[in-house]
């Protein structure tokens, strides 16, 4: 279970050497875009696909629950695949993955079948995993290591630019006539029938638009040269006097991982439907998936932010006033109801922004050559996505979707516990035993 990220020296001294890795990082980067972008167009299949398959929240969050759960299955094969392909071998793969998991989407609008919905969307994951696992560690190792948190968010910028149009462009072409459950219920069997398969169809065009992106995208990482790091990459066989679990900083940070994306992914899932509740903004599928889009777009004007801010402040104290500030501002919103209540949630985004780069880069740190195999684990935990976001659909189901919010409540205040005292690595834990 490696994943190739460097110790402190290792990546010193690589950095030492003057190499330029500014094209490199940027074409690394385009890849971040991609897979925030089809990330997030999750969002719009919630509300599109609910009431085409006349669904309750805790069914349609299996929408997440698939997605997601695939980080847990492919992590570790995804992990193999770098040690015997490379990196840039690798990230091919995963975009043809991600490219055929696109296509799969007519298949499942033709027929149409919730199941194979989830089918698609589970194999388009099983490559953003295998990006995920490739990329986030290679930008560790693109520069010195001090800056490795800043580089991090920089480029996980531009993931947020991703899920931040998204939205947008499925607004456009995916959520055309809204309908609510009641009046798919009362349509007649034919009449249903021809509504499911003229809605579901309307996800073909953009999920064919970008499978073939994605497999255009392929064939360019695959022409380009991408710098060799054969230090970052694990040594198979090697032996280390070392074991991941003697890092607490490691096992609390794969467990901020979990709760992050979980919040994260599950409040963004519920915006649609939130900003939808009569007493919350009444607002119809379109106009609301617009306003989802803000929700994203703070994470992105947070993260240039952040790559900024942490070149010159503490990391774990930058994520504990993230923390607090999400952890009301969610609060906030459950506990109000109209324009307080929108738009305190969708400035959440913009303190989720820092979390995921910051949670990694402490979570890993001083694991020395066990830092790969902790890397396995912390992406790993990118599970959260898809078991917080079903718990609070069925939340939902029994106590209104208004006051299901206080389950990301709780997870933020668990990032700012890691950020106060489980971050500490070894070093700084035990300096007075």
């Amino acid at each position: 279970m490696a994943i190739a990220t460097p110790n402190t020296g290792t990546s010193a001294t690589a950095s030492s050497t003057g190499q330029s890795y500014g094209a490199a990082l940027a074409t690394v980067t385009t890849l971040f875009f991609m897979w925030g972008f089809l990330t997030c167009l999750n969002d719009i299949l919630v509300p599109h696909l609910k009431p085409i398959f006349d669904l309750n929240y805790t069914e349609i969050m299996l929408i997440q629950f698939a997605f997601f759960g695939a980080y847990f299955i492919f992590s570790i094969p995804s992990a193999k695949i770098i040690d015997w392909l490379g990196y840039q071998r690798s990230m091919v793969l995963g975009l043809l993955t991600m490219g055929a998991g696109a296509f799969l989407f007519v298949p499942a609008a033709s027929v149409p079948s919730y199941p194979l919905f989830l089918c698609a969307l589970i194999v388009l994951a099983a490559g953003i995993t295998c990006l995920q696992v490739a990329a986030n560690p290679y930008v560790t190792v693109l520069g010195k290591p001090e800056t490795a948190s800043s580089r991090l968010n920089l480029t996980q910028a531009f993931n947020s630019l991703g899920t931040f149009l998204a939205p947008f462009f499925g607004g456009l072409f995916i959520l055309t006539q809204a309908r609510k459950i009641e009046e798919v219920r009362a349509m007649a069997p034919d009449v249903l029938q021809a509504y499911r398969l003229h809605e579901a169809a309307t996800v073909k065009m953009p999920y064919v638009g970008l499978g073939i992106a994605l497999v255009l995208l392929a064939i360019a990482i695959g022409s380009f040269k991408l710098p060799k790091i054969p230090h970052a990459q694990h040594q198979i066989g090697e032996k280390v006097a070392d074991s991941i679990w003697r890092h607490p900083n490691l096992i609390f940070g794969a467990i901020a991982i979990f709760v992050y994306v979980g919040a994260e992914v599950s409040i963004g899932s519920f915006l649609v439907n939130y900003f939808g509740q009569p007493e919350i903004g009444g607002l119809t599928e379109k106009v609301a998936a617009s306003f989802v889009a803000f929700y994203w777009g703070g994470a992105m004007v947070g993260r240039f932010i952040g790559s900024a801010l942490l070149q010159k402040v503490k990391t774990g104290g930058l994520l504990g006033i993230c923390a607090i500030c999400a952890a009301g501002l969610v609060a906030i919103s459950m506990l109000t109801n109209g324009h307080v209540a929108m738009y305190s949630i969708i400035l959440v985004g913009f303190f989720n922004s820092i979390m995921f780069p910051s949670i990694f880069t402490l979570g890993v740190a001083e694991l020395g050559p066990l830092t790969g195999d902790g890397s396995g684990i912390m992406i790993m935990a990118i599970v959260g996505g898809a078991i917080i976001p079903v718990a609070q659909g069925w939340i939902a189901d029994h106590i209104g979707i208004h006051h299901a919010f206080f389950l990301p409540v709780i997870c933020y205040l668990y990032i700012l516990f890691f950020a106060l005292s489980g971050s500490k690595p070894n070093s700084e834990r035990y300096a007075k035993a």
